[in-house]
This record gives structure tokens, C-alpha cells and sequence, in this order.
């Protein structure tokens, strides 16, 4: 499983989603639930985490949070790794009980925090558990419609900002704004995430980029980091290998096919149109360049030499 991309820093929002093993369920009952509420309100004081929203499902659950110190991977280290423990010990079992990493895609907060807080309520609704949002027990839902006592560990004056500073006018607005899609189909506000990991306009998507990526352009292995930064073209590196390799036709050839794989984002059937093969041909050519890279230090460097040439 590739690894996700993280990118933390003080002040950030987050929708961070995390599915149980195997897609069973993460509560089995009342008391889990309770318990996991808990564990979000420590994370809040242990940790200066802010939870603005939250969704228990049955196998899963949603958050919008924000990390004012910048330490998302403790918080959520915290949260599901306490939680994790409570659960084996209560029901009798050992392992992990979420599947692989929680997913958390980094938000652009004025830009997608209230529409992100209707998706979450509406969850239980999309579902088919409930009709209407206010009859879910376990969001924040009523609690943003003045339905039911606030949590103390709950921050939702954020988004009921955007509905008036009184907060009577604010609450009575927020659960009409949620209300107009209950029961409708709608866009998903996540389907314009970028990598897996962004969500915001193009300006937010620039400067999350310059500030917070730029040192990982050496780790392309992260396929999210790959989507992100600029991609090279393949006429770039096929002009940077010729000069290299000269009428070394055949080893140019592979060494364009690696390339082309390794830095353009370009499909394989899309780089294998461009040498008359197959997916899987383009797969065994790169196989093969890489370990004879590995073993030949002369080839290595003419690689290195062509990385340095197209300023990667």
C-alpha cells in the first residue's frame, strides 16, 4: 500500500475519514461510541486538536479537524490508537481493527469547511439510517442546530460563523443550509480533491505546494507527491538522453522508456505507444534498466547525470 501524503503545519484543516479492518464494524454498540467521543475530547486537550465536526457510521468515521500546533499524526496516533486498544480489550480480540492508514485530505477552510460539514451530516442520511439529519444520534449535527447540549471539547463557532454572529439566527441558518440537500442528490464536495491529499482553489493548491513540497521532490515514490509537483514532458527527457547516450540507440531507448515511467505521470500504455509495445513491456524494460542501474555505476551516473540535466 503506498504510503499517504501528510502535510502538516499549525493551523491546518483536515476531513479525515478511517475505516474499519476489513470493513467491519468499529462500534458495536452504545458504549463504544461514547467511548470514542471521549477519546476525541482528550485529543482536543492532550493534543490542541479542534474538532469542528464529527460522523460515527457503523465501519467508519468522518472528522473535520484542525491541528492549530501543526501535529496531526500524534492527534490521530492518539485517537485511533487509544480507541484501537479499548476495543480489543472490551470485546475480546488483538490486531489492528482499522483498515491501513486513516485517509486525511488537507482543506482549504474558508473555502470548503461549511459545504465539507453538510457532507458529514448528511452522511447517516445518504445512508438510508435516517431521513433527517437530527434523528442520527451520533454526529455533531444537533448539536449545531441547538438540538442537544454542546460538548465542551466541540469548536463549532467556525462554521456557524458563516451563518450570522447571533447565534440563534446562526443555528436556525446552518439547519437550513444542511435541510436544502437532505434527501437530494448532490455533488460530492471531495470529487475536485488533487493527489489524494488537497481540496481548495488553485491559489491554495500553488501555495501548498511551493511552501510544502518542494523538498519532497526527490520522493516521487509517493504518488500523491507525483501528482502534485509539475510534471516533465517527454520531449524534455528524450532531448536530455539523446544528449547523453548519443547513438547509443538501444540503451537510449530504455533509458527514455524508465524515465518516461519515472517522471511524467505518463500511463504505460500511453509511453508504450510511443516505442511500438505493451503495458507489460514498458514494465519489464523499467524492471530490468533498474537493476542493471543498481549494479553498473557507469550507467547509474549517465542516469544521474541526465536527472541533473532536467533539474529534478
Amino acid at each position: 500500500m503506498a504510503r499517504p501524503l501528510r502535510i502538516t503545519f499549525p493551523g491546518a484543516f483536515y476531513h479525515i475519514t478511517s475505516r474499519g479492518n476489513e470493513r467491519k464494524p468499529v462500534f458495536k454498540n452504545r458504549r463504544d461510541r461514547i467511548k470514542f467521543l471521549e477519546y476525541l475530547g482528550t485529543a482536543t486537550t492532550r493534543y490542541d486538536a479542534r474538532i469542528h465536526i464529527y460522523c460515527l457510521m457503523d465501519n467508519h468515521y468522518h472528522l473535520l479537524l484542525e491541528t492549530p500546533s501543526g501535529n496531526l499524526p500524534q492527534v490521530m496516533h492518539h485517537i485511533n490508537g487509544a480507541y484501537t486498544t479499548y476495543f480489543n480489550v472490551k470485546h475480546h480480540r488483538s490486531g489492528h481493527l482499522f483498515q491501513g492508514r486513516y485517509k486525511s485530505i488537507l482543506i482549504e477552510e474558508d473555502e470548503y469547511a461549511k459545504e465539507l460539514s453538510r457532507y458529514i451530516h448528511l452522511n447517516p442520511v445518504r445512508a438510508q439510517m435516517v431521513s433527517v439529519p437530527e434523528d442520527y444520534e451520533w454526529s455533531s449535527y444537533n448539536q449545531y442546530i441547538g438540538k442537544n447540549k454542546l460538548e465542551k471539547w466541540l469548536f463549532r463557532d467556525f462554521v456557524l460563523n458563516y451563518f450570522g454572529k447571533n447565534r440563534s439566527t446562526a443555528q436556525k441558518g446552518y439547519k437550513n443550509f444542511v435541510n436544502r440537500l437532505t434527501g437530494q442528490e448532490y455533488d460530492n464536495p471531495l470529487k475536485d480533491v488533487i493527489g489524494s491529499a488537497l481540496l481548495g482553489s488553485q491559489d491554495f493548491i500553488h501555495f501548498i505546494t511551493d511552501q510544502y513540497l518542494s523538498e519532497l521532490s526527490l520522493s516521487k515514490d509517493l504518488p500523491a507527491v507525483r501528482s502534485l509537483l509539475p510534471m516533465l514532458s517527454m520531449q524534455d527527457i528524450c532531448r536530455a538522453v539523446e544528449k547523453v547516450f548519443g547513438d547509443k540507440k538501444s540503451m537510449g531507448r530504455k533509458v527514455k522508456i524508465y524515465l518516461y515511467q519515472k517522471y511524467t505521470g505518463a500511463k504505460l500504455r500511453v509511453i508504450g505507444n510511443q516505442f511500438g509495445i505493451g503495458e507489460s513491456g514498458v514494465s519489464q524494460v523499467c524492471k530490468r534498466l533498474e537493476a542493471r542501474i543498481a549494479q553498473d555505476k557507469s550507467l547509474s551516473k549517465k542516469i544521474k547525470r541526465i536527472e541533473k540535466k532536467i533539474k529534478l
